[in-house]
């Protein structure tokens, strides 16, 4: 018989040897990055090393599986009846053709002391049937489940765990997918979402309900009424999340795609658009001649000058036709915080655009789009979907915790991939957005006290303006219907400089201080995605 040691031991030269397998997958297939990764590594520079790394490494078809068998250190038990806390699994039958998948999900419920109602079966035929015979005495739990589907080893235990924490109506967990009993395509999902939500279901199919009778008898007519359940029960409260992986499945809810179109009202208030620049005229003309384009009914356009010498910058300037345009000279070393504060503070519109003057516009709805988004009475700012001009995005949502500070969602993806779920192609709410292009109410803008001046002069001022918002209760939004080129720091140039970096430094030190952006997690990304990546790669 096999000792415990040897079995830990033959586990762990498998997984040394998967880890192998996985990082010459990655340098097969990007051979380039791979050795720069590694050139960093060596020179401990591992913050970067490890941002080169993470996405390759997570491309690998073995990368889940590795992940997994690292996992099965912290394997939990099958779970045990409990009277107490009862889970009653409802399976919707379809055809007489999932037999053989039913058998594999009925497998895991017994495994885990959970009974199950076959709706369709010929002791349960209709949902109606099932009400009856659920005791609803006992206050049960619903897990609606699909035929094939299987709940991991301790999944009961788990939900039962937060059952005891929480009086919320939805606990949902993260899924993957099968194939046979190969699992893949693990879904780490985020913390609840209500605007995602609207776009994409990411939660039924796997997730306990605690749902009345007469909630569940208003939809015993209803063909999909789970997902119906589902959405009226999340509308009632805020759902918990598990951030544990609980269910394997055949499918998933797909999102709807492309997210239709906002309903642009004609009656939208005063925009003031607020455009810092130095020089570069060529920039600033089209962003302008942009701004100019929007299909929006009343927009103030503040352009705030600092220090251009360039003799076109300025006669383009001074060209400018004061009735729709207002010129506002702002002196001295470059500080993107006072610069906007300064124009905030003068501006007429009950909205504020802060706008980057290496912006360009592609289509006339933008501007409007934003605004829409950012009258909501629960919304702080809200973001744009930029692109390089290459067509790759450059800004889809900020991500807090990356790189331990913070990176741009699902940077250099091209916006027709997949990336993670389409998650770059869907309304949600993130914990910020970039300044490059963000719309905001003027008065929660200046209730806040608008950008920092002192410590994030020219990084993560937006960041820190978005996390302030959030804590008052208006959360950040990235909606990508209104997507725009960037540019980036064209103008400006980057900040390669000895005084650029010691700034750099301190900004980033200040960050890290005000809000633990080495510590936390984004409650829209997720532990088990590596905070060295922009581009929601598994964490290994």
């Amino acid at each position: 018989m096999q000792s415990k040691s040897t079995g830990y031991y033959i586990r762990r030269i498998a997984e040394v040897w998967l880890t192998v397998l996985v990082h010459f997958d990655a340098l097969r297939t990007n051979p380039r990055t791979y050795l720069t990764a590694t050139k960093w590594w060596l020179k401990r520079k591992r913050v970067r090393a490890r941002g080169q790394f993470a996405p390759l490494l997570s491309r690998s078809p073995r990368a889940y599986r590795l992940w997994m068998s690292r996992q099965e250190r912290n394997r939990r038990a099958f779970s045990l009846p409990d009277a107490r806390h009862p889970i009653v699994a409802l399976i919707q039958l379809e055809n007489e053709h999932e037999s053989k998948d039913l058998s594999a999900t009925l497998e895991s419920l017994a495994a885990e002391c959970l009974p199950a109602l076959l709706i369709g079966s010929p002791e349960t035929l209709t949902l109606a049937a099932a009400i009856d015979r659920i005791n609803w005495c006992n206050h049960p739990w619903l897990l609606p489940v699909s035929p094939g589907d299987r709940i991991a080893p301790g999944a009961a235990t788990a939900y039962r765990a937060a059952m005891e924490e929480s009086a919320v109506r939805v606990i949902y967990a993260d899924d993957d997918l099968l194939i046979g009993r190969r699992r893949h395509r693990p879904y780490f999902k985020p913390d609840w979402n209500s605007e995602l939500f609207r776009h994409c279901d990411y939660i039924s199919g796997a997730c306990i309900l605690r749902a009345s009778r007469s909630d569940l008898e208003a939809l015993a007519d209803t063909q999909d009424w789970a997902e119906q359940l589902v959405r009226q029960l999340a509308g009632a409260g805020t759902p918990l999340h598990l951030r544990e992986m609980l269910h394997h499945r055949r499918s998933r809810p797909r999102p709807t795609l492309p997210a239709q179109p906002l309903d642009l009202a004609a009656d939208l208030p005063p925009i003031s658009v607020i455009v810092p620049t130095r020089n570069r005229v060529d920039l600033l003309r089209t962003c302008l001649d942009g701004v100019r384009s929007a299909d929006y009914p009343d927009v103030e356009v503040i352009v705030v000058d600092n220090d251009s010498d360039d003799p076109e910058t300025l006669a383009y300037l001074a060209a400018l036709d004061p009735d729709r345009y207002r010129v506002l000279p702002h002196g001295g070393v470059f500080n993107y915080s006072a610069i906007n504060n300064r124009a905030a503070h003068t501006a007429q519109g009950r909205l504020l655009c802060l706008l980057n003057n290496d912006i360009e516009v592609t289509e006339p709805h933008w501007l409007a789009t934003l605004a829409i988004q950012g009258l909501r009475p629960e919304v702080g700012a809200v973001g744009a979907r930029l692109l390089y001009p290459d067509g790759r995005i450059q800004h889809a949502g900020v991500v807090i915790g990356v790189g331990n500070a913070a990176g741009h969602a699902h940077r250099f993806l091209k916006p027709d991939c997949e990336g993670y779920f389409h998650r770059h192609n869907l309304p949600q709410f993130t914990t910020a957005v970039t300044a490059a292009c963000l719309v905001v109410e003027r008065d929660k803008f200046l209730t806040v006290g608008g950008l920092d001046e002192r410590n994030f002069a020219v990084a993560f001022n937006d960041v820190d303006l978005c996390l302030r918002l959030n804590e008052q209760g208006w959360q950040s939004l990235y909606e990508p219907r209104a997507t725009l080129i960037h540019h980036e720091s064209v103008s400006r140039g980057l900040d390669s400089d000895p005084v650029g970096l010691v700034r750099f430094a301190g900004e980033l030190a200040a960050l890290k201080r005000i809000w633990n952006t080495d510590e936390i997690c984004d409650p829209y990304h997720h532990p088990h995605l590596s905070r060295a990546s922009e581009q929601f790669a598994v964490a290994l």
